[in-house]
């Protein structure tokens, strides 16, 4: 893919209870489980603020149905209060990767507009409003 087919940034949490730590390879293990090739997103955002590669930008990503070509997929660990219940619970370390990676992402693909995946899908994913906190990108 190159900067012209990418149209869209968008923006997941992994649905996990907040401050339990996932990696790249538990997402890879659980999209893997669902008959996936691997993991479906590009990257992963830790409770640490480290980026993790999934995919690579050159593949299509399995992670909005309708939505994976033209796109890149970024998830962060998190996204559930302690009851399963949908919460921002980014960590101030995840916001700054968050930050830096899609700054990254726009200045690559100037074109993509940054969405969260529940503005493609019914779904509280992610758990604040992405386009709206990344529209100054």
């Amino acid at each position: 893919m190159n900067s012209e087919t990418i149209s869209k940034i968008i923006v997941h949490c992994a649905a996990t209870i907040e401050g339990k730590e996932y990696d790249a390879s538990d997402i890879d293990r659980w999209h893997r489980k669902r008959g996936w090739r691997k993991i479906g997103y590009h990257f992963v955002v830790k409770l640490d603020g480290t980026i993790e590669t999934g995919r690579m930008v050159d593949e299509i990503g399995a992670h909005v149905k309708g939505y994976n070509r033209g796109s890149i997929g970024i998830c962060y660990i998190g996204g559930l209060d302690k009851d399963k219940e949908p919460k921002d619970t980014r960590t101030e370390e995840q916001k700054d990767s968050l930050l830096v990676l899609l700054r990254t992402l726009k200045k690559m693909y100037p074109k993509a507009d940054i969405l969260g995946h529940r503005e493609l899908a019914n779904r509280s994913c992610p758990c604040f409003d992405a386009r709206e906190e990344y529209s100054c990108l």
